[in-house]
């Protein structure tokens, strides 16, 4: 996903606001507490804390039931928000914060919160049999290890469904041909596309342009949240945003549906 930029700023301002929201709730005792009943379950479920909707999906995915976003799904640039006193306050009452490496303020958060909570780098990556092993580890960490196999299986029917429709809408049933940003080539296997190359995070320099181009691909798939415009201007690819991050429903099959409609439209059928 995205470059890292630490914002110095933003983490003292982090820090202070949590602080602020732990002292206003701590009860009688002047002490910060974990939660309110004495525990980190909740009808026998984890509490689990997301950075975004896409860990949140995976979480969802592996069996988790209470999950807290702290991202809201409109910012289109997860790494640059700045959470709220009400978000690192959840921090605090969860028992597992779920955070992408490319997300500078997640370890803070849970620094600045003293929460026992464990933290766990998700690998966030679509690609149906590395989000299958994620939510496969997930589930072992959650307790929910059947509740995680059901989501694994799912994402495979799915993915594969979507892919055979793609598939058949293949010009002269050959397979096209396809550039990817980096963060959204399981898109383009989604399509059954063949990947002549790849671009990104940083931007395409000239001299990636004319390589690019050069390989006359017949698709570009590009990322929603890190779009910049037409990547190959002039060459003749169909241009498709993907977008990785689910919406407040946390269906990462629903990513999936999303991105075939976009493929189809690409390929020709509307």
């Amino acid at each position: 996903m995205a470059r890292t930029r630490v914002r110095t700023s933003s983490l003292l301002a982090l820090s202070t606001a949590l602080t602020l929201a732990l002292l206003t709730g701590c009860g009688d005792s002047g002490t910060a507490t974990a939660s309110g009943d004495g525990g980190h379950q909740h009808d026998g479920q984890p509490r689990v804390v997301v950075t975004t909707t896409w860990e949140g999906a995976f979480a969802k995915a592996a069996g988790a039931e209470d999950i807290k976003v702290i991202v809201p799904q409109s910012v289109h640039h997860a790494p640059d928000y700045d959470p709220k006193p009400s978000d690192l306050a959840a921090v605090a009452k969860a028992d597992f914060v779920l955070y992408a490496p490319f997300e500078p303020y997640a370890e803070k958060i849970k620094e600045a919160a003293g929460s026992d909570a464990e933290l766990v780098e998700v690998k966030l990556d679509n690609d149906p049999g590395r989000a299958g092993a994620e939510i496969t580890r997930l589930g072992k960490l959650f307790g929910t290890e059947d509740r995680a196999a059901k989501g694994k299986a799912a994402i495979g029917t799915e993915y594969d469904r979507l892919g055979k429709e793609l598939r058949a809408l293949w010009a002269g049933g050959k397979a096209p041909t396809a550039v990817s940003q980096v963060f959204t080539t399981w898109a383009t296997g989604l399509a059954g596309a063949t990947t002549v190359g790849t671009y990104g995070p940083e931007a395409v320099t000239p001299g990636q342009l004319a390589d690019l181009s050069a390989e006359k691909p017949a698709l570009v798939v590009d990322n929603a949240h890190m779009a910049t415009g037409a990547v190959l201007p002039d060459s003749g690819a169909r241009q498709v945003t993907i977008a990785n991050y689910p919406g407040d429903d946390l269906d990462l099959l629903a990513v999936y549906r999303d991105a075939a409609a976009e493929l189809r439209k690409a390929l020709g059928a509307g």
